[in-house]
C-alpha cells in the first residue's frame, strides 16, 4: 500500500490493517536480519564446500550450529535445505564404475573374520584396511587406507601407481608409527582378502607386534568391511578424490589436504558428531547420531528430496 499511495502515513495504513508501528518496523528489521544472515552462512557454506566439496546438508547444519557467528542465526534442517536448493548448493550424487582392486584367488594364507560380535569401544582396538583407485591421465593410481574403527580416523594411508604390496604396506606403517606403544593393547586389523594384505611382506608386518590379531572378510559381501567402504565412498564424493587429475603429483597433494580436513574438520554422526581427531581421543561407546531407519543411507539431498516426495 504504502508503494501505491506514497503520501499516506505509515502510521494510517498500519491502524487500516490492524497492526501497529512497532510490528511494521519490527517486520522491516526482521527481513534484513534474516537476508544478512542467509547471506552469512551461504558464504560459510561456500567456504566449507571449497574444503570438502561434497559435504552433506546434515553436517553443514552440525558445523553451522557449532559455529560461534552462526550459532543463533542458523536455521533449521529444512530451511537450511532450501536456502541452499535456492542458491542451487545441492549436491548431485555421481556413480562411477572403475577397476577392481581385490584379487582374492592367491596362493597366501587367509584368516577368519574375528570381527563380526566385536564391540568397539576404544581407539586403535579395530583397523579395518582397503584400497580404492583414482583417475590420472596417465591411468589409475591406487589409494590404500588404514580407518580407526572406533574414531573413523584415518591412521595411515599410501598412494601407489599398482596394486602391489607396497602401497598397502607403506599405509601399515604410518598406522604403527600413530600407536602409542606405553599403552598398546589388543588391535584387531581386518581386511579383505586382497593378495596385498595376505602376502608374506605384510603378513611379516602385522606379526612384528604380538598384540595384532589378523582378521579378514569370508566372502564378497562388502558390509563385512563396511566402515572401509563407507570411508572410501566419503573420500570420493565428498572430498572430490574421484575426480580426474592431471599428474599423480597433484593426486597426491589433494589426497593429504582432503585427509587432514577429513580428520580434522569432518563431523561423523557414527561417533556423536565429533570429528575423527576428536573422537579418538576418547573412549567407550560413541553414541550414533543417524536415525534408525537410515543405518545404510546418510540424510543427504538427494534422500531429503525422495522423503519430501513421498510426503506430497
Amino acid at each position: 500500500m504504502k508503494l501505491r499511495h506514497s503520501d499516506m502515513p505509515i502510521a494510517y495504513i498500519c491502524r487500516l490493517l490492524g497492526k501497529t508501528e512497532q510490528t511494521y518496523y519490527y517486520h522491516i528489521r526482521y527481513q534484513a536480519q534474516l537476508i544478512n544472515n542467509e547471506s552469512l552462512i551461504i558464504t560459510k557454506v561456500v567456504s566449507l564446500r571449497e574444503e570438502m566439496p561434497g559435504i552433506g546438508v546434515s553436517k553443514l547444519l552440525h558445523i553451522l550450529t557449532g559455529h560461534a557467528d552462526f550459532k543463533e542465526a542458523c536455521p533449521g534442517r529444512d530451511k537450511l535445505y532450501d536456502l541452499l536448493r535456492r542458491n542451487s548448493l545441492l549436491l548431485i550424487r555421481r556413480v562411477k564404475r572403475g577397476p577392481t582392486t581385490t584379487n582374492s584367488r592367491h596362493r597366501y594364507m587367509l584368516y577368519p573374520n574375528l570381527i563380526r560380535d566385536l564391540v568397539v569401544n576404544r581407539p586403535d582396538m579395530l583397523w579395518v584396511s582397503d584400497i580404492t583407485y583414482l583417475s590420472t591421465c596417465a591411468g589409475f593410481c591406487y589409494l590404500s587406507l588404514i580407518t580407526d574403527a572406533y574414531s573413523h580416523r584415518i591412521v595411515g594411508y599410501h598412494v601407489h601407481h599398482n596394486l602391489t604390496t607396497f602401497g598397502p604396506a607403506t599405509a601399515l606403517r604410518m598406522a604403527l608409527n600413530s600407536l602409542d606403544t606405553e599403552n598398546f593393547q589388543e588391535l584387531y586389523h581386518h581386511s579383505d582378502r586382497g593378495s596385498q594384505y595376505g602376502s608374506d611382506a605384510y603378513i611379516q608386518l602385522l606379526r612384528g607386534h604380538t598384540e595384532i590379531k589378523i582378521s579378514m572378510t569370508e566372502n564378497g559381501d562388502p558390509y563385512e568391511n563396511a566402515i572401509a567402504e563407507r570411508i572410501n565412498g566419503i573420500l570420493k564424493h565428498e572430498f572430490r578424490l574421484d575426480q580426474l587429475f592431471q599428474t599423480m603429483s597433484e593426486m597426491k597433494a589433494h589426497v593429504a589436504k582432503s585427509i587432514s580436513s577429513y580428520n580434522e574438520v569432518r563431523p561423523h554422526a557414527s561417533c556423536d558428531f565429533l570429528t575423527p581427531n576428536q573422537a579418538h581421543k576418547g573412549s567407550g561407546i560413541l553414541l550414533k547420531r543417524w536415525k534408525n531407519n537410515y543405518v545404510k543411507k546418510s540424510l543427504d539431498e538427494i534422500e531429503f528430496q525422495e522423503l519430501a516426495g513421498k510426503k506430497l
